[in-house]
C-alpha cells in the first residue's frame, strides 16, 4: 500500500477525532497551546497505536484467509466508512448532541481522563483498519502508524480551532467525507485484489 493511500485512510480515520476536537473548541473562544498539544497528542497517539495492535492481530488472521484477504480488507473499510456516513447523515446540524454524542458525553471536561476516554473511543476504527493492514500483509505498519497519527494530530488541532471559530456546522460534513474516503479505498483494494 502506497503513502498516498495510507494518508487518505489517515484522513478518513481522523474524522471522529476531528469532530470531537470541534466539540471541545465550542467550549473555548481562544484555545491555548496546552489545549492544542493535548488533543494532538492524545488523539494522534491513540490513532497511531491502535492500527499497530490491529495489525498484529490481522497478521495471524491473514495467514488463515490468504487468497481472499482483499475481500476482508474491503469489507472492514467499507463497514467503517458506511457507519461514518450513516452517523453524519443521521444528525441534524442544530442538535446539541451531535456528532458522536456517545463519544463526546464528557466533552466539556478538560482533564486527562476525559481526553483518554475520548481518544480510545475515536480510535476503535483505527484498530479495525490495522486488522485489515495485517490481513493484506503489504503494509509497513511503522510508516502507516506514524502517518495516521500525525494526520490525526494535525486535524485534531485544526478541529479545535474550527470549533472555537465556527461552531458545530462542519462536524457532520467531516464524518461524511471520512466515510466516503474509507469506502472508496476499500473498493480500490478489492479491485486490485481481483486483478492480481
Amino acid at each position: 500500500m502506497q503513502f498516498f493511500e495510507i494518508w487518505l485512510i489517515g484522513i478518513g480515520l481522523s474524522m471522529d477525532a476531528f469532530a470531537v476536537s470541534v466539540c471541545r473548541g465550542l467550549a473555548t473562544s481562544k484555545p491555548t497551546v496546552k489545549q492544542y498539544l493535548a488533543v494532538a497528542l492524545w488523539f494522534g497517539g491513540f490513532q497511531a497505536l491502535m492500527p499497530v495492535l490491529g495489525y498484529l492481530l490481522g497478521l495471524e488472521f491473514g495467514r488463515r484467509i490468504d487468497g481472499v484477504d482483499h475481500i476482508f480488507a474491503c469489507l472492514i473499510l467499507a463497514l467503517i466508512g458506511f457507519n461514518m456516513i450513516r452517523e453524519g447523515l443521521s444528525r441534524a446540524p442544530e442538535a446539541s448532541s451531535e456528532p458522536g454524542a456517545a463519544k463526546t458525553a464528557t466533552v466539556e471536561k478538560s482533564g486527562a481522563v476525559s481526553l483518554f476516554l475520548l481518544a480510545v473511543a475515536t480510535s476503535v476504527d483505527a484498530f479495525a483498519v490495522g486488522i485489515s493492514f495485517g490481513v493484506m500483509g503489504n503494509v509497513n505498519i511503522a510508516n502507516a502508524a506514524w502517518l495516521i497519527g500525525a494526520t490525526t494530530a494535525l486535524l485534531s488541532g485544526a478541529g479545535l480551532k474550527i470549533g472555537s471559530l465556527f461552531g458545530a456546522r462542519s462536524k457532520n460534513k467531516a464524518e461524511l467525507v471520512g466515510g466516503v474516503l474509507l469506502v472508496l479505498i476499500g473498493v480500490k483494494i478489492l479491485i486490485e485484489g481481483f486483478l492480481k
